[in-house]
């Protein structure tokens, strides 16, 4: 498959003809709130809304795969007590019942048995809470990513965003890391390598350090020929990206590696300058959740 807006010599998106077209479908799990001037630098001290997204990608033979689950109930319930009550306190999130990922799912005909994958970007709460929902799913993350919250407790893990109750009891079971899938050119010229995580070119995932250890984006091409790049957490909307707008440096304390965060926007800001017709989506982006039709806002199918 070749986006014909990129030269052919040059296309860092050219694919072999088999490769399959998937479906994706968006869905809000609630909101959290923040001042805009902790997620833009220069922007206002207003509060405002950052809805947490996530994907319901149907691959033609693999079934039914998610990008990452949002929040769920359980998020309330593994931070009644302190120390994890701090998460709920610096970062107040918004959920109604009929919100969380598998209920939404199940209103579109999706049980939670079909889900056959999920793609975990990161293992801050916005991104896992409803994993234990999706009994039949195995877990794709980074080795990395896994790594650096596996042990951690207490103040430790409240730093990091996780919440280990958040986990089901038989998560590792059900794991496989990304790095055993085939490594494959990505994005050459911005992000050259990914894993390509059904062997058929499908759904690329790429590294996109900085925010999180280990954490992962998601490069795929629809049943529209529009291609997508999730990029999770790697800025928080549109406008970051676009216009190379970093963070104010209070929102930096708490990644994991503020200077190779400034080298991702950068990137991904370049890849957006050159090519456009690439749609990048942030997780938590307002701006391109406003922009969805009925179709691709977690209504009908």
């Amino acid at each position: 498959m070749t986006n014909s807006l990129i030269p052919m010599a040059t296309n860092p998106l050219e694919q072999p003809l088999v490769q399959p077209l998937v479906q994706v479908t968006w869905f809000k799990t609630g909101y959290c709130t923040h001042p805009e001037a902790i997620t833009l630098r220069g922007g206002r001290w207003q509060t405002i809304q950052f809805p947490a997204l996530f994907a319901l990608i149907q691959h033609p033979t693999i079934g039914n795969i998610l990008f990452d689950t949002g929040y769920s109930e359980r998020f309330f319930r593994e931070t009644q007590h302190f120390p994890n009550r701090f998460y709920a306190l610096i970062t107040p999130v918004y959920l109604k019942p009929e919100e969380n990922a598998v209920q939404q799912l199940q209103q579109q005909s999706v049980p939670p048995e079909s889900i056959r994958y999920i793609l975990i970007s990161h293992f801050h709460a916005d991104h896992i809470a409803g994993l234990a929902d999706f009994p039949q799913a195995e877990y794709i993350c980074a080795q990395s990513a896994y790594g650096a919250v596996k042990h951690q407790k207490g103040l430790r893990a409240l730093k990091a965003g996780f919440l280990a109750g958040l986990l089901p009891p038989d998560f590792e079971k059900r794991l496989r890391f990304v790095e055993q899938s085939p490594s494959v050119p990505a994005l050459p010229g911005w992000f050259e390598q990914g894993f390509d995580l059904f062997g058929d070119r499908s759904l690329i995932a790429i590294e996109l350090p900085g925010h999180a250890p280990g954490q992962l984006g998601l490069l795929l091409t629809d049943t529209h020929h529009q291609t997508y790049f999730l990029v999770a957490d790697a800025c928080w909307s549109s406008r970051a990206y676009q216009e190379l707008v970093a963070p104010h440096p209070i929102a930096q304390l708490i990644f994991a590696d503020s200077a190779t965060y400034q080298t991702t926007l950068k990137k991904l800001h370049s890849l957006h300058q050159a090519h456009p017709e690439i749609q990048i989506i942030p997780t938590h982006c307002a701006v391109f959740w406003r922009e969805q039709s009925p179709t691709h806002s977690g209504q009908p199918l």
